[in-house]
């Protein structure tokens, strides 16, 4: 009786290899399924965008993205070029050596920083480890996003009948950053802060390819909040009943805790949040004030990066701490000057 010699391994690995392929899904089968299904679905598709309730979502949404992307990118470019260009001792050096004299100043400093709160948390760590005291980089990291002339210009644009709403977002987040930083240097512990381990921007092939990174890196992320922004709003106006909205913008309690959540669920870039909150007109301006105001200092991804870079033990004191004095600030602000 002759026996059967066994396959050596390197044919039986590619007979394995041969039989997963037979059962992988090709990208041409694949491409071919999805054409398949457009045909067979096309008519409940076009009668589905042709409703006027995706048509009134569509406009809001691609109005939204239009006039915030320019915003966006420029942002971003000039926040990659200030980051990697600029070397953080600068800013420690300009700042006063007391520090309750420092929190002010850096975050009038965070003008300077034309960019979304994705950057200005590596950069707020970079100052902290480079011998910046905690409070003025919190500061700087909390009046940064919100303050920097690209964001007011956008703000500006988007609400160009309500030219006070630009003063008003200035005077608000500059307000609540100083009041944070104080608040840490007055009640903050060492025990609670971790100091980052590495500078902002760091990485192979030089200043070019740290800069390149990071418009990457803060397009696609601010990029896909945008989408995220857009649809959210295009949904509150198109889908949502229209008396639900009222009566949440009619209670002014409510339309602030709404909104005030809303920015912390959306986590809108800070260049292109002020046409998602124009888009919302049942509130009033003070609630969409609180808005732009709460979104770049405390949102989801605001959070996971605080945590990341500071520790958790921060993030989970200074995060809520930062919603309810921006809340406020944003409430009185609203009474005073809108």
């Amino acid at each position: 009786m002759a026996s059967t010699k066994p396959a050596p391994p390197e044919q039986h690995r590619r007979e394995t290899e041969t039989e997963e392929e037979s059962r992988r899904l090709t990208s041409p089968l694949l491409l071919t399924l999805v054409l398949l299904l457009a045909v067979m679905f096309q008519d409940p598709a076009r009668r589905a965008l042709a409703a006027p309730v995706m048509q009134s979502w569509m406009t809001v949404f691609v109005a939204v993205i239009v006039q915030a992307l320019p915003f966006l990118v420029l942002g971003v470019l000039l926040s990659a070029a200030i980051g990697v260009f600029v070397p953080p001792s600068f800013f420690a050096r300009a700042l006063p050596g007391r520090t309750a004299l420092a929190v002010p100043v850096a975050g009038a400093a965070g003008a300077v920083l034309p960019g979304c709160e994705c950057a200005s948390v590596p950069v707020a760590g970079a100052l902290v480890r480079r011998g910046v005291a905690p409070a003025a980089a919190l500061a700087f990291l909390l009046s940064a996003p919100a303050i920097n002339p690209i964001v007011l210009t956008a703000t500006a644009v988007a609400f160009p009948d309500d030219p006070e709403m630009v003063l008003a977002r200035f005077v608000a987040s500059l307000l609540v950053a100083c009041a944070m930083g104080w608040l840490w240097q007055r009640l903050g512990r060492a025990d609670w802060l971790r100091l980052p381990s590495r500078t902002a921007y760091d990485g192979p092939g030089g200043r070019g390819a740290a800069f390149w990174g990071s418009v990457r890196h803060d397009v696609l992320h601010a990029g896909g909040f945008l989408v995220v922004g857009a649809m959210a709003a295009a949904t509150l106006k198109a889908v949502v009943p229209a008396e639900w909205l009222r009566a949440a913008a009619g209670n002014p309690v409510l339309s602030v805790v709404a909104l005030a959540g809303l920015a912390v669920l959306l986590s809108i870039c800070s260049e292109a949040d002020a046409f998602v909150a124009a888009s919302l007109t049942q509130f009033s301006l003070t609630a969409r004030l609180t808005f732009l105001v709460v979104g770049p200092m405390i949102d989801l991804k605001l959070f996971a990066m605080q945590a990341g870079t500071f520790g958790r033990a921060f993030a989970l004191r200074f995060a809520p701490a930062t919603f309810g004095v921006a809340v406020g600030v944003s409430v009185l602000t609203g009474m005073v000057v809108l």
